[in-house]
């Protein structure tokens, strides 16, 4: 009998999606469509579809650390990422956790507010996840909304992002990956990477007609995976670009609405 292939494991620690696009299902699918042991650890129930959400409710700080340790007592993860976090206690549990110990690669994904709207990240969070969790990460991925609150300026071109990159690494000390998804003034979703040394610009067309959310999730989980799988963080984000391209591209209906294909093939790994 052949021994089986040992996976390595990565670990998504967010909000619960109801609709099954965002959040903690959207990560799950998208660790094993790269061939990762997914772990998980919930913050929040939200009740949501793809048009809005309608309600959340946090998980209390003492079970989301407990989630977390049962997954690191057992299943060591290579990788981890942090998606909705949402009121300031989660996220001091979450920073307490990881700054106290050798831990593995954090992609922090500072979701803020919803594509519908919806507060995801309580005000009184904002200086939380600043000051105890940006500085444990080994990358953060904001949008441009997101970018901004954390640097303070209006980000309206590509010049504005590398300069918002820039930014974010030298007050927080970690990479930083501004997406520039929304920056409707060309042909092409423009993200820049810079990690202190190496600066990227990754380019993709848009795909037109096509409405979906949780591309923000999948990106964040789409490097951690490809951490955990051994790539280095710039190349992790190359294929996590490519992936989430790709998600776009081969989207699907479900009633009225689009979703992203988080089972499309991942890119080569190790």
């Amino acid at each position: 009998m052949t021994a089986k292939r040992i996976l390595p494991v990565a670990l998504t620690i967010a909000g619960s999606d109801s609709g099954g696009g965002a959040g903690i299902q959207a990560d799950l699918k998208t660790f094993a469509a790269f061939g990762v042991h997914g772990t998980s650890a919930i913050t929040c129930v939200t009740a949501q579809n793809p048009k809005r959400v309608w309600d959340v409710e946090p998980c209390s700080p003492k079970i989301v650390r407990q989630q977390i340790e049962a997954v690191f007592e057992e299943l060591q993860p290579e990788a981890v990422k942090s998606g909705m976090l949402f009121s300031p206690e989660i996220v001091r549990v979450v920073a307490g956790f990881f700054e106290k110990r050798s831990y593995p690669p954090l992609i922090v994904d500072p979701v803020m507010i919803s594509t519908s709207g919806a507060i995801l990240l309580k005000p009184a969070a904002i200086k939380v996840l600043q000051e105890h969790l940006l500085p444990l990460a080994a990358l953060v991925t904001p949008n441009l909304r997101e970018a901004r609150i954390l640097t303070g300026r209006k980000i309206t071109s590509v010049e504005n992002m590398r300069a918002a990159a820039r930014e974010i690494h030298a007050r927080f000390g970690c990479a930083a990956l501004v997406k520039g998804g929304h920056l409707r003034n060309g042909c092409e979703a423009v993200d820049i990477f810079f990690d202190g040394r190496t600066e990227l610009l990754l380019t993709a067309p848009f795909v037109k007609g096509v409405h979906t959310h949780g591309t923000g999730c999948v990106y964040s989980a789409a490097i951690a995976a490809a951490l955990a799988s051994g790539y280095d963080l710039s190349e992790a984000v190359k294929l996590a670009k490519q992936y989430v391209t790709r998600t776009i591209a081969q989207s699907y209906r479900i009633e009225r609405h689009f979703s992203l294909n988080h089972l499309v093939n991942a890119a080569k790994r190790k």
